[in-house]
């Protein structure tokens, strides 16, 4: 991973920690459902960025170099590895 975007993921990360830390409290303080649940969304949300900077930087990357190689059996991996994380997605 390129180290600007793990700079980024980084970032988020803790973000996002600080966040469900928020979360759990408001759920300890019987804080309206309602509000809970925006948060928690909130959450996910930024987890899904997450997931679009890890995955953007995978196909600049390890995928790119996968396709652009001579190895048809290593582009075949890279290729099912990705249709997998996208199945594995869906189902959730």
């Amino acid at each position: 991973m390129k180290e600007e975007i793990k700079t980024k993921v980084l970032a988020r990360l803790k973000s996002i920690e600080g966040h469900v830390r928020g979360v759990h409290r408001m759920v300890e303080e019987d804080v309206y459902c309602i509000d809970i649940i925006k948060q928690t969304l909130a959450v996910q949300s930024a987890i899904a960025k997450v997931n679009t900077l890890i995955l953007e930087s995978h196909l600049e990357t390890c995928v790119t170099t996968a396709i652009k190689g001579d190895d048809p059996g290593e582009r075949e991996r890279v290729l099912n590895e990705l249709l997998d994380v996208f199945g594995t997605s869906q189902k959730l």
